[in-house]
């Protein structure tokens, strides 16, 4: 998978990305329970879009949201949609970045796939957590579900969402696991960084 084919896929997909998304907002709720999103916490949200998570995010009154995407014309539509948030959106790959500050909740929600090297992805990103911190990846459905929407043009941007045992066993590498989900409706995993 070639970078530059994933920054041109998702900047041609920006304009419509939000009228196109389908949106349940009882699974998004439990992914964010599960995720511990809750009130006074410091939030990055991975390649977040066009910020399809900030209202949740703003509804349950975290203290900050720093959000990264690598399409140009995706962070631009993130960055309209809520100026006078506390919500940076920076257009960067996550894993080069450099941020100098950890986090309470990182979020991969509906982008997984879209990151050929998942184990570095992970390890990246653990590190990047304030001790008692949440990683979680999560999407919006089923795992059989994403497979065959990545079946079409966004096959060569895209490898297979992984199996939830694969993944947890990824995770227990550098976290706690506390939550395993795949299921007809969404697939979650989470870990938390030990204090």
């Amino acid at each position: 998978m070639n970078q530059k084919d994933v920054i041109d896929f998702f900047d041609r997909q920006a304009p419509q990305w939000d009228a196109d998304m389908i949106r349940n907002d009882t699974i998004i709720s439990t992914i964010l329970d599960n995720a511990e999103v809750r009130p006074g916490v410091d939030v990055l949200d991975v390649a977040c879009g066009t910020g399809v998570l900030f209202p949740d995010y703003l509804a349950r009154k975290v203290n900050s949201v720093t959000a990264v995407d690598i399409s140009p014309e995706m962070v631009k539509i993130a960055q309209s949609k809520y100026p006078s948030e506390n919500i940076t959106v920076l257009c960067a790959d996550v894993e080069t970045i450099g941020l100098d500050r950890k986090f309470d909740c990182i979020m991969v929600y509906n982008a997984f796939p879209h990151f050929p090297e998942p184990a570095r992805l992970i390890e990246t990103l653990s590190g990047m957590l304030k001790p008692g911190g949440t990683l979680t990846v999560a999407h919006g459905m089923s795992r059989a579900m994403i497979d065959h929407h990545h079946e079409g043009p966004a096959s060569r941007v895209s490898v297979g969402l992984m199996s939830e045992h694969a993944l947890a066993a990824m995770f227990r590498r550098h976290l706690d696991l506390t939550v395993k989900i795949s299921n007809d409706r969404m697939y979650q995993v989470t870990g938390k960084k030990v204090m």
